[in-house]
């Protein structure tokens, strides 16, 4: 029998014209089936076709059938260079956290700035992602976690968790978020209070995502006994898993951000501006990349390819907005 042909995740990267960070990416989440030889991650042409015949099942325009249900499986960050991925010589691994399809174009941006070390996308939730940066586990952490009784995004956790730990906060971007819906909302879902609607149906995200902790949040400021909203319990770990359940007509309504409800063929009601900050440990060994990356986050070409994707806000882009010495407090 005729073994089917193999390849690398460069060679793949150009046939799907994408980038080889999203080619490692799809391998770490186990889409892509993968196996090493020596320092190589190598694909077998037979998966790499079941891959793309999937991908093209789910590209159609009805939403019935575009949009199959899937769990992105969440991994806490493992330490640098231990998905078996190719790495340049001497290069050091800079794990990035977070879904936000911008981190990845972020990833491209300080990867041709920083030839020393070679990021590597994570796709880890917010809390999770900071709990890794604890662990000494992350080194780009991505989040978005809305805190109730200040109104705040990200510092009252970091805060918390960090307390004796050197840290530097950076924002991203601001996005917006709000209900996802079939198309013309039919059951006039607006208002976090139609939540506690009878026969409103909800899909939810999992513990420790900034979604989850958004609604939990505003369920406890509005009232409302989690366990008393129908679907509390059910969870999808990912935005276009959650999309795809409400366009399979699984659920009525979930919480993300904007373009998966769009992508899903979904309608989205707005309810606030979310908040995406970056933390990293500010170390003395890590000046030098940190410098990178806020190089990176204020250069041009990345205002501009994030601007055309049409829903972020970029007025606080690179800004520090904590910066945590040792000793300094």
């Amino acid at each position: 029998m005729t073994e089917p042909i193999s390849y690398t995740a460069e060679e793949i990267a150009k046939l799907l014209k994408v980038s080889k960070l999203t080619v490692y990416d799809l391998i770490k989440k186990g889409e892509l089936p993968a196996y090493r030889v020596g320092k190589q991650m190598r694909v077998d042409s037979t998966d790499l076709e079941a891959y793309k015949h999937k991908a093209r099942s789910g590209a159609g325009s009805s939403a019935a059938t575009a949009m199959p249900v899937f769990q992105v499986p969440y991994t806490v960050p493992t330490r640098p260079d231990a998905d078996g991925g190719e790495v340049r010589d001497g290069a050091r691994t800079l794990v990035i956290t977070g879904q936000d399809p911008g981190l990845d174009l972020l990833a491209k941006a300080l990867e041709s700035r920083v030839r020393a070390y070679r990021p590597l996308r994570s796709f880890a939730s917010s809390m999770d992602s900071l709990v890794a940066m604890y662990n000494g586990a992350a080194d780009i952490v991505s989040t978005h976690l809305y805190d109730g009784d200040t109104g705040e995004y990200n510092l009252p956790y970091i805060r918390k968790l960090f307390i004796s730990l050197p840290y530097m906060v950076l924002n991203f971007a601001a996005r917006r978020a709000g209900f996802y819906v079939k198309q013309g909302n039919p059951l006039g879902i607006r208002s976090w209070e139609d939540l506690g609607r009878p026969g409103i149906r909800l899909i939810n995200r999992e513990k420790g995502s900034g979604a989850r902790v958004l609604l939990d949040e505003q369920l406890r400021k509005h009232g409302i006994v989690p366990a008393s909203v129908y679907g509390y319990a059910q969870e999808e770990t990912s935005h276009m898993g959650l999309g795809g359940r409400i366009a399979l007509g699984q659920a009525d309504v979930g919480i993300g951000s904007e373009r998966p409800a769009r992508i899903a063929g979904l309608d989205f009601i707005p309810l606030t501006l979310e908040r995406v900050d970056l933390v990293v440990m500010n170390k003395p060994e890590n000046r030098e990349w940190i410098a990178k990356l806020r190089e990176a986050l204020e250069s041009t070409e990345l205002h501009e390819v994030l601007s055309s994707l049409g829903d972020y806000d970029l007025s606080l882009t690179g800004q520090v907005l904590a910066d945590r010495e040792v000793g300094l407090y």
